[in-house]
């Protein structure tokens, strides 16, 4: 018989509460981690009740009829809005895109915020808060000192590991917050991930985070650049990525995220599937743009984040379907580039110089 998703209102929420964990957000990456979180939740207790809540209600009815295919026996319910998620449950974790949405579902009208003052002080100060949305470090301290103060607590845990990483539960956590908030909410990343680092207090995850993607996003070029070159020189792929990987250039970007179609015989990177599955182009200049912003109030030069930022966007606008595509695509972009022996210039504002990124 087929599984059906059961509506949020067939429970009464205040009396399964306790047992019951939403998920706001079912992207790439927040579909893999709340399939994982949700079938180890079930397999430690099949009395566990189960809430899943997006923008687009049809993706929320997916995930509920894939997982229940699987587990046909849980208790699974689809929450039209935050607020109906956060009055469900009393663990909520969100994988939002950027900065506006996370301060829509937590700070507007429907949001989580306002639904949480809604509840007794006893129910908010049982209520954790997890979010592992990639955003701006000053509007998740913002955030998350407004949820602190109805007497929930929340943390930041931004991921690292991509949605291979997502998928394989394996992703790194980077958390910001309270030591307490840390240790309430470790089990809880631990179903999602194996490395769960505390980075400080709030905010310190996102800043953690955004450092990282900011060397992730240039590696990733560099390496392109790289391949395209050895390549241009003769060098089989295999050969030269084999080359790198046991040298000094050793990277994720080259071992595991190779750009180059059949560069890895032995694994396969969003290149081996023309570029579907991973870490959108347009996520990273998002990340890039959060690196480049906070660095201006903080006074210390990005020269090489901004050319990278430049570079990715550059991309996206002359070929707007790489924006979908992981962002390894980059190496597409060069390699038309080549092609068509195109040559482009980026203004590093740290410094003023015009160096020329040119074709070969």
């Amino acid at each position: 018989m087929r599984a059906t998703t059961r509506s949020l209102q067939q429970w009464d929420r205040y009396l399964s509460r306790g047992k019951s964990t939403s998920f706001i957000g079912l992207g790439r990456m927040g579909s893999e981690m709340a399939y994982n979180l949700f079938s180890k939740r079930y397999a430690e207790a099949n009395d566990a009740h189960f809430v899943v809540c997006d923008a687009m209600p049809e993706s929320a009815t997916r995930f509920c009829e894939n997982f229940l295919k699987q587990f046909p026996g849980a208790k699974m319910a689809i929450a039209s809005t935050p607020e109906e998620a956060v009055l469900a449950s009393s663990t909520v974790i969100t994988m939002l895109p950027s900065s506006p949405h996370v301060r829509k579902v937590y700070s507007e009208s429907g949001g989580l915020i306002p639904a949480l003052r809604l509840l007794s002080e006893t129910e908010a100060k049982a209520t954790v808060c997890i979010d592992s949305t990639t955003l701006d470090v000053q509007v998740g301290r913002d955030v998350a000192a407004e949820t602190r103060q109805t007497g929930a607590e929340m943390v930041d845990a931004p991921v690292s590991g991509g949605v291979t990483g997502a998928k394989a539960g394996t992703l790194s956590f980077l958390v910001g917050g309270t030591e307490s908030a840390f240790r309430l909410t470790q089990p809880t990343l631990a179903r999602m991930g194996q490395r769960i680092i505390y980075c400080g207090a709030s905010g310190a995850g996102l800043a953690a985070k955004i450092c990282n993607n900011l060397v992730l996003g240039v590696e990733q070029i560099v390496v392109a650049e790289a391949m395209l070159l050895g390549q241009r020189l003769g060098l089989n792929a295999a050969v030269l990525a084999g080359v790198i990987n046991s040298s000094t250039g050793a990277c994720w970007s080259s071992s595991v995220n190779n750009p180059v179609p059949g560069a890895l015989p032995d694994r396969s990177p969003p290149s081996e599937r023309e570029y579907e599955g991973g870490f959108a182009t347009s996520l990273m200049i998002k990340d890039m743009g959060l690196a480049t912003d906070v660095s201006q109030a903080s006074g210390s030069p990005l020269p090489l984040a901004e050319a990278a930022g430049r570079i990715y966007q550059d991309a996206v606008r002359l070929h707007p379907e790489l924006g979908k595509k992981d962002f390894s695509s980059v190496y597409q972009y060069l390699q038309r580039a080549a092609e068509e022996g195109r040559k482009t210039a980026y203004v590093c504002r740290a410094c003023q110089c015009d160096p020329p990124f040119r074709a070969i």
